[in-house]
């Protein structure tokens, strides 16, 4: 199989993870919760490249291990990332009106509702991660592990710590190590996790 079709497939299992993951809740939840879950659809479906995913399946193929049985933590990251973008288009935060040429979910659905979508996201994300013990595809220990980690990333020292020193940085203190030092943090913490979760799942150290 080569590259272009190894990324199709994993494209076409994130996708595929995300509907199901988006149909039960639909399934399983009140119908007054519907317009929560539409907007969660709608971010989650706005074309992205799922780079992020595509590390994670691509690190556990290195590793030996079937990319569908990390599918969960794929999702986790995917979930957060787009968490993120939501919040970070907020008027409090970046205020952008768009995002890959459609309107921001607060421009979509108003504040409240891409705030609580967002939140949504987050929990989910850590949901996903609690399904990779069923049935016992990996040790209880290992996924506590990954837990750690994706903790870490996406917190004070990692993605939320580069979001708050993104919008409290003075503009005459811009320069290129405090640019690289929130890009870090911001952006890059999620993608050394979403190479190291699957390292993490198999027991590796690091």
């Amino acid at each position: 199989m080569n590259l272009n079709a190894y990324f199709s497939s994993w494209l076409a299992l994130v996708e595929s993870g995300i509907e199901q993951s988006l149909n039960s809740y639909r399934k399983t939840a009140s119908q007054r919760f519907s317009p929560l879950i539409d907007a969660m659809e709608y971010s989650l479906s706005e074309g992205g490249k799922r780079f992020r995913p595509m590390l994670t399946f691509a690190t556990a193929q290195c590793l030996g291990i079937n990319p569908e049985e990390v599918l969960p933590a794929a999702l986790a990251i995917e979930y957060i990332h787009t968490y993120s973008l939501i919040h970070d288009d907020l008027p409090a935060l970046d205020d952008d009106d768009t995002r890959r040429g459609k309107p921001s979910s607060h421009k979509k659905f108003g504040e409240a509702v891409a705030i609580l979508a967002g939140d949504a996201l987050l929990t989910e994300a850590f949901g996903q991660l609690a399904r990779l013990q069923e049935p016992r595809k990996f040790s209880p220990n290992h996924v506590l592990s990954a837990l750690e980690l994706l903790v870490s990333a996406a917190g004070v020292r990692g993605l939320v710590g580069g979001q708050f020193i993104d919008i409290t940085l003075e503009q005459p203190q811009f320069n290129l190590p405090e640019v690289e030092f929130i890009h870090i943090h911001k952006t890059g913490a999620m993608i050394v996790a979403s190479v190291l979760l699957p390292a993490r799942l198999s027991g590796l150290d690091e």
